[in-house]
């Protein structure tokens, strides 16, 4: 049993539940009001779609490290966690340069945790990989 990839695999589980519901919950508290401009709504909901693709990639990368760990689907799956390594941390890195590019307030970086999450997701990936 790989404890690394299974760390990696509860990680990735847990950030699709938490972001696909609670995420959605906050997300819901800046929708626009019924009479606010159709422009508004539109960029609301295009963003909400967004926001519920990453859950969507959040899912697949559950399932592909579930795979891997519970099964012999993959006879080779050391691409595919290259890959899922790469995946989280550029999804970390981006979320990172969102941050250090956008206005600031006060611990921004603690109160934004996400990125971190993240990248320590990359790492038992790439750990879990390596072991």
């Amino acid at each position: 049993m790989n404890t690394p990839l299974i760390i990696a695999n509860f990680l990735a589980f847990f950030t699709f539940l938490i972001h696909t519901f609670a995420g959605d919950r906050e997300y819901r508290k800046i929708e626009p009001e019924i009479g606010s401009p159709e422009r508004l709504r539109i960029f609301w909901t295009m963003g909400r779609g967004a926001f519920h693709i990453v859950s969507a990639d959040f899912l697949l990368a559950t399932i592909g490290l579930a795979l891997i760990n519970f099964t012999s689907y993959f006879e080779e799956s050391g691409l595919l966690l290259n890959l899922l390594a790469l995946y989280f941390f550029g999804y970390g890195l981006a979320f990172l340069i969102s941050l250090i590019i956008s206005k600031k307030f006060p611990n921004i970086y603690l109160k934004m945790w996400q990125w971190l999450l993240l990248m320590i997701t990359a790492a038992f990936i790439y750990w879990g990989k390596v072991y």
